[in-house]
């Protein structure tokens, strides 16, 4: 199915989140060090509850480690509010095995990774003028299930 990875993500709330999301859908969840809290805080466990036990969680020191470690003709798909291309553009070939990329909470990815792939770079329409970005666990349920429904069979969701 789908890879989750979370690049030095910050908040164990969140982090806990993505790994229900990736129980729910059989996703993996990859986590780019330096983490902003530890594996075992208490706010991941309970974000998580009895769910973290079943995340299929990877840790990498680096996203260059996670890259060369990559099946081939897998994408990575970068998601940040800085992209231009939108996540409901109908010519995006997402494909299950693909990685969705998430930057931290306080700043998102960095930009030179946004601006140097931008077939890649997507973001997620927020028509409402006064929201910077959205909940980095509720970016990663949006991402996901557009992958799900463009991958799995009619009905199947």
């Amino acid at each position: 199915m789908f890879n989750i990875v979370l690049f030095h993500p910050e908040i164990p709330h969140n982090t806990g989140a993505a790994g229900r999301l990736a129980v729910a859908t059989q996703a993996t969840l990859h986590l780019i060090k330096p983490l902003g809290f530890s594996l075992d805080e208490k706010h991941l466990r309970r974000c998580g509850l009895d769910y973290w036990k079943h995340v299929d969680l990877k840790l990498w020191d680096s996203l260059e480690e996670l890259e060369a470690a990559a099946a081939p003709g897998a994408h990575f798909w970068y998601l940040s509010t800085k992209a231009t291309r939108s996540i409901w553009d109908a010519e995006l070939p997402l494909h299950a095995g693909d990685y969705l990329v998430f930057g931290p909470e306080s700043k998102g990815l960095p930009e030179r990774w946004v601006f140097s792939h931008p077939e890649t770079a997507l973001r997620i329409p927020m028509p409402g003028e006064h929201a910077r970005s959205l909940n980095l666990s509720t970016s990663v349920a949006i991402m996901l299930y557009e992958g799900l429904r463009r991958n799995l069979p009619q009905g199947t969701l």
